[in-house]
């Protein structure tokens, strides 16, 4: 028997065009999931609505809305979503500004915010192109510290970097790792991507999957699988 402490490290990215699909998928997974991502694609097509409705179901609800614009602009934003009762909420986490404005507008909530690092779809190559000399890891690493020092609760980092930013951070300081896929599976569009057991091995907290499971031909039991992964690690 799986735990909900257990069923809560397993975030399923409902990734999915349209509210129904959405809707349907949360509907046959049931009791086996208690964590759920909205992103961008599914907030056009009454994501907002279908989180509210998964909050009233007593879910936990991430809204990946990867905040970045001028500071006024953040701290209203985040203000707003706040509102909508949800567990966690992404920033970019480039800089202090966009960090600290962020921090101004989820005051008074209990709502957590993880500051994006480097996304897991980028590799060197990507960063030269941006002009960043940094590493993938040491841009990791930096920007975790920089959101922690912030007053951040955690971070969004791949299973590569969860070793190095949980020896530089505090125990209490959230790791969440996209970019999972099981020993031997396709890795899609995924450049830096762990295993479950890994990535909470070397100190994720939550671990966050997509498409191994909502494109799987039994999405039920491809979630059973990723918790038997969890529950061994």
């Amino acid at each position: 028997m799986i735990d909900r402490a257990t069923r809560d490290k397993l975030i399923v990215a409902l990734d999915l065009p349209t509210y129904d699909e959405a809707r349907a998928l949360v509907d046959r997974l049931g009791d086996t999931v208690s964590f759920y991502k909205i992103g961008l694609e599914l907030l056009f097509a009454d994501g907002l609505s279908l989180a509210q409705e998964l909050k009233r179901e007593g879910k936990r609800v991430f809204l990946d809305l990867k905040f970045l614009d001028i500071g006024n602009t953040v701290e209203h934003a985040v203000r707003a979503a706040a509102k909508l009762g949800v567990d966690f909420i992404t920033v970019h986490g480039h800089d202090t500004k966009t960090l600290t404005a962020a921090l101004r507008g989820r005051s008074g909530s209990d709502l957590k915010l993880l500051a994006v690092t480097v996304l897991t779809n980028l590799d060197q190559t990507d960063l030269d192109e941006q002009g960043i000399a940094a590493t993938p890891s040491g841009l990791v690493i930096g920007r975790a510290r920089m959101a922690e020092k912030a007053g951040f609760d955690g971070v969004i980092a791949s299973g590569q970097e969860a070793a190095a930013v949980r020896a530089e951070t505090d125990p209490q300081f959230l790791i969440v790792t996209p970019g999972i896929r099981l020993p031997g599976a396709e890795t899609g569009d995924q450049t830096r991507i762990t295993t479950p057991e890994d990535a909470l091995r070397f100190g994720a907290n939550h671990i966050v999957v997509g498409r191994p499971i909502n494109a799987a031909p039994d999405p039920k039991a491809a979630a059973e699988t990723f918790l038997a992964h969890i529950a061994k690690a």
